[in-house]
């Protein structure tokens, strides 16, 4: 399900940002390409997180992008999580029509409009963190070059800035731009 809380990051509560930090959802200050992209400035103003009961939904505000919907479960239920996805990007955009008189921003040949450049097109990245001990042992670059061969890309598991730890990565589809979601 959907309903939630909203956790706003001005004036958050201690015991509530330490949480999210522990639980792996809250998003910190201090990216240097955020920085020097000016997209931090007047942080933490108007910026926040929402999450449902489960915390399987969550939104991102005015992090990166001005909305990242995330959609996520431990196991293989792709389909479960794909649904709940759709589900969520299309109450967000009932609620801001019914609020704005507006839809999200859509061009026809770019997709959807982002602040990040490289979630230009359809905007959807969608990942999996898997445990990779042969890859690691066999190198990183090996890695890089097998995923380039299928048109994905890993990342650490603390993003795509964040650095690698151990042998867990983050594998997701590395086009967006051009392609819809069904072909990604």
């Amino acid at each position: 399900t959907l309903p939630g809380q909203y956790y706003p990051l001005t004036g958050m509560n201690e015991s509530v940002r330490q949480q999210l930090v522990d639980d792996h959802f809250l998003f910190v200050s201090g990216d240097r390409n955020l920085t020097v992209a000016g997209m931090e400035r007047d942080w933490p103003e108007g910026r926040g997180i929402f999450h449902n009961a489960e915390k399987t939904f969550l939104i991102w505000v005015n992090e990166e992008d001005q909305l990242r919907i995330i959609s996520m479960q431990k196991g293989g239920d792709v389909k479960g999580v794909f649904e709940r996805l759709a589900k969520g990007i299309k109450a967000v955009g009932d609620s801001v029509k019914k609020e704005s008189g507006k839809d999200f921003c859509l061009d026809e040949k770019y997709g959807y409009i982002h602040s990040c450049p490289t979630n230009l097109g359809t905007g959807m990245r969608a990942s999996v963190h898997v445990d990779l001990p042969g890859w690691t042992a066999y190198g990183v670059d090996k890695l890089q070059a097998r995923c380039e061969e299928l048109h994905l890309q890993p990342r650490g598991t603390r993003g795509e800035s964040g650095g690698q730890t151990g042998h867990t990565y983050d594998i997701s589809n590395k086009h967006r731009l051009g392609y819809s979601e069904v072909q990604l």
